[in-house]
């Protein structure tokens, strides 16, 4: 089976969307060769286990600017393509798309929203899967920045996408039901974010009083589950649990305000299992939430107990409140829930969750589930 990927951004590791990309461009790899055209943005580099692997083609992909760019972008408007992805769209992304030697591909993606609102430009009879990071229009929802018009106008788009599509890939089966409701007609195909588990040696997890909460803090739903942290969750641990510490890991994170020494901002870490070993556990606050956390998947393939609200645990299917992860809603239940995992009152769930990774979550997983035909 051979594979064609178009990506408007550098494949890298770099961000929750860039770990769904590669890991889907890994596991195709794992069925055939794959063709990876891709507009540098969002990083210099490919990751380099792309880069390694013989069955992998990278072809960066420069975009034009001027006269052609603005063209597009008003013909993509004009099919309502919302700003953000009709700003991304050039002449040469459509072509790779549109190449009449595509027929040699078994299978073509069009990575993310951007890449996929080419579709609505080419029509139907393109054989194109789209591979969506999110149920975009409920993410945004509940996101406060977005006005109804413009809400309105992503959810349209959205549903246009997924019935032109060839098939639909969404993270879990939350927003496979989102997806439904939305375009009952589309056919769609639960395709989960997975990690590199085989390269991921589980931890001991010492008896450590420290929490920690790994994330893109670029990202916003992540800041806010930062600032749910440090001002609503960490002091009602600290009445349990005067010691108990919180390590914020990540880039992108500025917290303006005066913080308690026991709380360590680390910023970007480059050696994250050490970040997993020291820890007593993993933290998954989200409180906005769309397709499935990967930082909860990269925390279950350490083997490390993990505390989750109940939407961050709902984008990762199979997974079960006390035998996988402690549950945790509101600030007094999450709070609850760490002064019990850092009590040493998790049981195996660490142990547990790394078996879950390890037979759903992992890029092999994948590859078994992208062999089968979306009937099966």
């Amino acid at each position: 089976m051979n594979s064609l990927v178009v990506t408007p951004y550098t494949p890298d590791r770099h961000s929750g969307r860039g770990n769904r990309t590669v890991s889907i461009i890994r596991a195709l790899a794992l069925l055939g060769k794959v063709d990876v055209a891709y507009i540098e943005f969002d990083g210099p580099e490919p990751d380099p286990a792309l880069v390694q692997d013989s069955a992998i083609e990278l072809r960066k992909v420069t975009p034009s600017r001027g006269f052609t760019r603005a063209f597009l972008y008003r013909r993509a408007r004009a099919r309502g393509v919302p700003k953000d992805f009709a700003s991304g769209l050039s002449r040469e992304l459509l072509a790779e798309l549109a190449n009449p030697g595509n027929e040699r591909f078994d299978r073509i993606v069009a990575d993310g929203p951007t890449a996929a609102a080419a579709l609505l430009l080419l029509g139907k009879e393109r054989r194109i899967s789209y591979n969506a990071h999110n149920l975009e229009s409920t993410l945004r929802s509940q996101l406060e920045v977005w006005s109804k018009k413009a809400l309105d106008e992503l959810t349209g788009f959205e549903r246009r996408l997924f019935e032109t599509a060839h098939e639909s890939w969404l993270p879990s089966i939350r927003d496979l039901r989102g997806a439904a409701e939305l375009a009952p007609e589309a056919r769609l195909r639960l395709i989960p974010n997975v990690v590199d588990v085989a390269a991921i040696t589980p931890v001991r997890t010492p008896e450590s009083q420290r929490a920690f909460f790994v994330a893109d803090y670029s990202y916003e739903p992540n800041r806010h589950s930062a600032r749910f942290l440090v001002t609503e969750v960490m002091p009602r641990v600290w009445k349990q649990v005067p010691q108990a510490r919180l390590m914020l890991v990540g880039r992108g994170l500025a917290l303006t305000s005066e913080l308690d020494p026991r709380i360590d901002v680390r910023g970007f870490v480059a050696n994250l299992p050490g970040v997993y070993a020291a820890g007593g556990c993993a933290l998954v606050p989200l409180l906005e939430s769309g397709g499935s956390p990967l930082k909860l998947i990269e925390a279950m393939a350490y083997g490390v107990p993990i505390v989750a609200t109940p939407l961050a645990a709902g984008g990762v299917d199979g997974l079960q409140r006390g035998v996988h992860y402690l549950e945790g809603e509101g600030a007094d239940g999450f709070a609850a829930a760490v002064v019990r995992a850092l009590s040493g009152k998790a049981g195996k769930i660490g142990a547990a969750a790394r078996a879950l990774a390890e037979s759903e979550y992992s890029i092999e997983a994948l590859a078994r589930r992208l062999s089968r035909r979306l009937s099966e």
